[in-house]
């Protein structure tokens, strides 16, 4: 039994678009109760009992007889986007899983070209958003690895997430399907893995990061189908970091397996209410299926791996240092302006924003 429940399983409306949904259409005159079971036993007609699925799609069963169906993705993939597709439309299921947090639906809801120009698109109010969210040192972490992504992003011309986007429009068109996020807080794994490196560590990574312009093709995606390309390109950069790794990688593993397991469990079937397995399909990177597999059937212990750990005296120093940086940066840049266009300068939402992103808290 999992301890905790702090499941990120929120549930994330269909298409706005009726068009799009492609939902069966009922006879006129029915009741709502009528209609419910018409719809359910559409459902159960269009759901293939042994269905040929994707090499790619693992099947899991839960306790009490709920099947996942487990589908590993490449993020810069068309092939996997085909795999999302041909799994829900085959099983039809009550729950589609996908890992993403809260933090980052909103891929969910941008087309491909908006996608592709905010993923280069790495500017000064990307990062204030990031520091505030995060704090300063995983706060720039997090802009790094968005340029590990929108580096990959500019070499294949290709938005990440695409499987997500198209799990999120064919669960639309599943009657009663539910659309749950399965990861956890972007905020809380950052934390984490900041946390568990020395000073040395976030340098030399940061470094790695900065420095990182291997060309990618499209055909290195595809073979990647057997470890994500986003994960194993930030695999190979940390592979001097097993603490890393474990924040980033393994415990994520733990937390999308409680989730999905959340979402594998009976439902209610119409008319009586009476309980029935479930099926789920869960959308994730390729390099979690093993550790999602590895810990289908043990004890997790969610809590522990969503605590973060106080900032260490040395963190806090080198902090207060690199805000005194900026701070001195900016003053300095209104110094040579002049006293007029210094304060105009001041007076810039971007400054000023930058101004209150390094301002201390307040004392507790």
């Amino acid at each position: 039994m999992d301890q905790g429940n702090t499941s990120e399983d929120e549930s994330v409306g269909p298409s706005e678009d009726p068009s799009e949904d492609e939902m069966p259409r009922l006879p006129p005159g029915l009741s709502e109760a009528e209609a419910v079971e018409a719809l359910w036993n559409v459902r159960a007609q269009r759901r293939q009992a042994s269905p040929d699925l994707p090499e790619t799609v693992t099947r899991l069963t839960a306790p009490d007889g709920s099947l996942l169906y487990l589908v590993g993705t490449a993020h810069f993939s068309d092939s996997s986007k085909k795999d999302v597709s041909m799994t829900i439309r085959a099983v039809q299921p009550d729950v589609v899983v996908v890992e993403l947090c809260q933090y980052r639906v909103s891929m969910l809801k941008m087309d491909e070209i908006t996608l592709l120009r905010e993923a280069k698109d790495i500017n000064l109010e990307k990062v204030q958003q990031a520091i505030k969210q995060n704090g300063l040192m995983s706060g720039l972490m997090q802009i790094l690895l968005l340029k590990v992504s929108a580096h990959i992003t500019e070499q294949l011309g290709m938005a990440p997430g695409g499987e997500f986007r198209e799990a999120f429009k064919e669960a639309g068109r599943v009657p009663f399907c539910k659309f749950h996020l399965g990861d956890r807080p972007i905020p809380v794994t950052f934390k984490r893995a900041i946390a568990a490196l020395s000073m040395w560590q976030k340098a030399r990574l940061a470094w790695g990061l900065c420095f990182l312009s291997d060309p990618i093709s499209k055909e290195d995606v595809e073979k990647c189908k057997q470890k994500d390309l986003l994960e194993q390109t930030m695999l190979e950069m940390i592979g001097e970091f097993p603490a890393l790794h474990q924040t980033i990688v393994a415990e994520r593993d733990i937390y999308l397996t409680h989730t999905l397991r959340q979402a594998a469990r009976c439902v209610e079937a119409p008319p009586n209410a009476q309980k029935v397995p479930a099926v789920v399909v869960g959308v994730v990177g390729m390099g979690h299926v093993p550790g999602i597999e590895k810990n289908w059937e043990k004890q997790l212990n969610i809590q522990e791996i969503m605590s973060v750990a106080p900032p260490s005296r040395l963190s806090r120093v080198m902090c207060t240092v690199l805000k005194g940086a900026m701070i001195g940066v900016v003053g300095y840049a209104c110094y040579r302006a002049g006293g007029s266009v210094g304060r105009a300068l001041l007076s810039l939402p971007s400054v000023k924003s930058l101004l209150e992103t390094l301002r201390p808290p307040p004392p507790a």
